[in-house]
């Protein structure tokens, strides 16, 4: 049978037509009163449209448009909603206009395999696709000149649905576009599409643009009627398939995302590349400079390289994107052929050693991008030390990988209530309407919000939890056959008054949801405590293949469903995503987070807690290691290391459980004269707020995104563009590279055997041989420290000594200096290349010490 469809688009009566253009924006998803229209238009029906604005419009009877555009409220609302949109996006006054460089045109493009950004565009996962979305929107705010790009994938998000014993099912709904806030992008009224060689076959991607805010998502989509059923099944799953799938979607996400971008006239001048799934544009980037520039690979790349940034999310060698050395031949042959290098060069871009047996996204991001970047300053000494081999020679301390701590977007994720309290006491002399919540003394004044106001809106948000709780656990309970007494006893669990602990994040076995429940009978004395009694809240998903983290699951609902101890006080609930997400961080008053250290990358999910007034009860590690130890929440434990995982999760826990007993739930029930709340708790709360609201928000991340790197990036690339420029650094490299085997230091002195005073100045000389080399190309320090244990200097200090002379084949080089520190100082010498033109002169790494 043949079907055809044709679409209806609902009838707005003129006054209220605006709906149409709200519901086709995602600003919509963090202005509460932009969501509220949509809640008043119909409640039950905003809820079971799942918060998708577009799919919801198109359900709405005709006859309820007509009385909407007859009542004087609505329209009144829906009005000042539309002047605040109009003002947000024409605003001539916002951080990016007063605060931008002269850079050029500045564009950077943002590329992710996954974005979160609201539930009625399910094309998200977990974290990664919420730090996505979070950038987008904060880049949006800022109107900071970042474009996104992705996948549109037709089944984007998988729902947890579990059986009466606890087991984790998948179900993956179909995206609709007709539903979505999407539209293909067209350029003189034709769509547009390109081509991607994919292997021995070409595969057609249309292009959707999601707006966002003042910014624009665009996606990438084969499921087109020109593709075979194969190639069009590239965009059907996230993270769906076997490995043959995952590579050619990140073909198509980064081949293909250049490619859409240039179809588009759209001319970014950096490239981010959010975890090493869309490393391969780099390779249709230089392929394109190439063409363009008639430039040859090595000079093509220096731009490339110059003007890309990478972020990594991963703080362990197993968990990046690997793939078999012939899988990779099969896609990427043409790619090297365009680019003129041989295969083994090719394999060797994505080899962390010449034997290594797989092909990794990770290094092929960490060798052709200059800027490059962990995501908690943690996470950013763990992959220096991860990926110190890419720079052999080098010390790890200077090992190219900084760090940019995480972040969220504040407006997203503070409930509406607490928001209004913001408003009124905080955000209450902003006269441009616009906050940035980076702005530190916004959040000093946390201290002039009345604390029972604080804990009314607090309350509010609890309640609300536990409805949302209630409510769920009911449905699925009656989903799963049990009797009417069950479902019944589930309108009852938790308690309001309670202190409630919340544990909500993907159940990877390494974030340890089941440490709680290590010793059963300590917990019983916490959960059942007569006068400071604790309750817990779980929810997440394990990956569909992870069987180890659906067994935590299982337990942890066995547990909440059969054990008289803890039935209804500790309770799982089901299909976590970004709607359960927020009632849980706007609702509980403790956020519970106990990874194995340093395997957290960052973590965001305690940060939307704690701006929502929840305490942290957290290892120390992500971005909880910048902040503890503190006197506004607990860590558990320190930075010790372990003999064995039992050992770990033995003290780890018993450090859990001490410090719920003796300092959380003391200091939450420390209610006096009969209040309601507990004035230290209050005080908690708001320093909490004040610490870290400013800090750890998406806001202050862009920024430094665009200092450290994008406008660093951006300017490089205007001079490598220059004619000329970019065959002169290739020339230089490849000129450093021919003669680095000559280059070499001969004598240093003084080696003095006695002490010197504090105050005093040594004076260093040096003797250096440079073969064909100039003193201009090369840079020589003199490096100070401690001599560190594996016979290495871990560095204080790195010290530039000047060229003073030459005598013979050697150039003299001098410095003097007074030592910081008293006690024994190691020092070495060391030459490393230098140029002007290009960021970092490490990358690829030349190094010579003294030997």
């Amino acid at each position: 049978m043949k079907i055809h469809s044709f679409n209806v688009q609902p009838n707005l009566p003129e006054n209220i037509k605006f709906l149409e253009e709200l519901a086709n924006d995602m600003w919509f998803t963090w202005n509460w009163q932009a969501i509220l229209l949509f809640v008043q238009v119909d409640p039950k029906l905003w809820t079971s449209a799942k918060r998708n604005p577009k799919w919801f419009l198109g359900c709405v009877p005709q006859k309820r448009f007509e009385e909407l555009s007859k009542d004087e409220k609505f329209v009144h609302d829906l009005n000042q909603v539309k002047e605040a949109y109009y003002n947000y996006k024409n605003n001539q006054h916002t951080w990016y206009k007063e605060h931008r460089h002269e850079n050029g045109n500045l564009l950077t493009a943002y590329f992710s395999m996954e974005y979160g950004i609201g539930e009625g565009l399910p094309i998200y996962s977990g974290g990664l696709g919420m730090l996505a979305g979070d950038h987008m929107k904060s880049a949006s705010d800022l109107d900071m000149p970042i474009i996104g790009v992705g996948l549109f994938y037709k089944q984007g998000y998988v729902q947890q649905v579990l059986n009466r014993e606890g087991w984790q099912n998948e179900e993956y709904p179909d995206n609709d576009w007709a539903h979505m806030p999407v539209e293909r992008v067209t350029k003189d009224g034709k769509e547009i599409t390109v081509d991607i060689p994919l292997g021995n076959e070409t595969v057609k991607a249309c292009i959707w643009r999601v707006p966002v805010g003042r910014t624009s998502l665009y996606l990438l989509d084969t499921n087109l009627q020109e593709n075979t059923p194969a190639q069009r099944a590239i965009t059907e799953k996230l993270y769906g398939g076997d490995r043959e799938n995952r590579i050619r979607q990140e073909v198509v996400l980064g081949i293909g995302g250049v490619k859409a971008l240039s179809a588009m006239g759209i001319r970014p001048t950096v490239y981010h590349i959010n975890e090493g799934h869309s490393a391969f544009l780099l390779f249709q980037r230089i392929i394109d400079i190439m063409k363009e520039k008639n430039l040859s690979f090595a000079q093509a790349r220096e731009i490339v390289w110059a003007t890309s940034v990478f972020t990594t999310h991963t703080p362990v060698i197993a968990g990046n994107e690997h793939f078999d050395p012939a899988l990779v031949r099969k896609y990427m042959d043409f790619y090297a052929r365009e680019m003129g290098i041989s295969w083994d060069e090719f394999l060797a871009l994505g080899k962390e050693k010449a034997d290594s047996a797989t092909y990794c996204m990770t290094v092929v991001a960490l060798r052709l991008s200059a800027f490059c970047n962990g995501v908690a300053k943690l996470h950013g000494k763990v992959s220096r030390e991860m990926w110190h081999n890419l720079w052999p020679g080098l010390p790890v301390s200077e090992v190219p990988i900084t760090s940019i701590t995480n972040g969220i977007h504040s407006a997203s994720w503070i409930s509406h209530e607490l928001n209004e309290l913001y408003r009124k006491y905080l955000f209450n002399n902003n006269q441009r309407g616009e906050v940035d919540p980076s702005d530190e003394k916004i959040w000093a004044k946390i201290s002039d919000i009345p604390d029972a106001e604080l804990w009314n809106v607090h309350t509010i948000r609890k309640n609300k939890l536990i409805d949302m709780v209630r409510g769920r656990l009911k449905r699925q309970l009656t989903r799963q056959g049990f009797d009417v007494m069950s479902v019944k006893k589930a309108s009852k669990v938790l308690r309001p008054d309670t202190l409630t602990i919340g544990f909500a994040r993907r159940f990877a076995t390494y974030k340890r949801a089941t440490l709680l429940f290590k010793d059963l009978n300590r917990l019983d004395k916490i959960v059942n405590n007569p006068q400071r009694p604790v309750q817990f809240v779980f929810a997440g998903k394990a990956h569909p293949a992870d069987t180890a983290g659906k067994e935590f699951i299982k337990m942890i609902v066995g547990l909440t469903q059969n054990d008289p101890r803890f039935k209804g006080k500790i309770v799982f609930v089901e299909d976590y995503n970004m709607n359960t997400a927020r009632y849980m961080v706007q609702g509980v008053d403790v956020w519970l987070n106990n990874p194995i250290r340093p395997m957290e990358a960052s973590g965001t999910s305690g940060m939307k807690a704690a701006l929502n007034g929840a305490l942290a009860l957290s290892i120390l590690d992500g971005w909880w290691d910048e902040v503890g130890p503190c006197d506004f929440g607990w860590s558990i434990g320190g930075a010790e290391n372990y003999k064995s995982d039992a050992e770990r999760d033995t003290v780890e826990s018993e450090a859990m459980y001490n410090l719920i007993e003796q300092d959380i739930a003391p200091a939450y029930y420390a209610k006096e004269n009969g209040s309601e709340y507990s004035l230290p708790w209050l005080s908690l709360m708001k320093e909490s707020i004040k610490h870290i609201a400013p800090v750890f928000n998406t806001n202050r991340m862009v920024k430094e995104y665009y200092e450290r790197f994008y406008v660093p990036a951006n300017n490089y690339g205007l001079i490598l563009n220059e004619p000329g420029k970019a065959e002169a650094v290739a020339a230089w490299r490849r000129r450093i590279a021919e003669n680095w085997y000559r280059v070499s230091v001969t004598d240093i002195t003084p080696q003095p055997e006695t002490a010197i005073l504090m105050g005093d100045k040594v004076h260093f000389k040096a003797r250096v041989v440079l073969g064909a080399l100039t003193p201009e190309e090369i840079q020589v320090e003199l490096y100070l420290g401690q001599r560190g244990t594996l016979g290495d200097i871990v560095k204080e200090d790195a010290i530039d000594m000047t060229c003073t002379g030459k005598d013979g084949d050697a150039y003299l080089y001098e410095v003097s200096m007074s030592p910081l520190n008293s006690g024994r100082q190691d020092y070495a010498l060391r030459i490393l290349p230098f140029n002007n033109d290009i960021p970092n002169v490490l990358t690829p790494l030349f190094i010579r010490w003294e030997e």
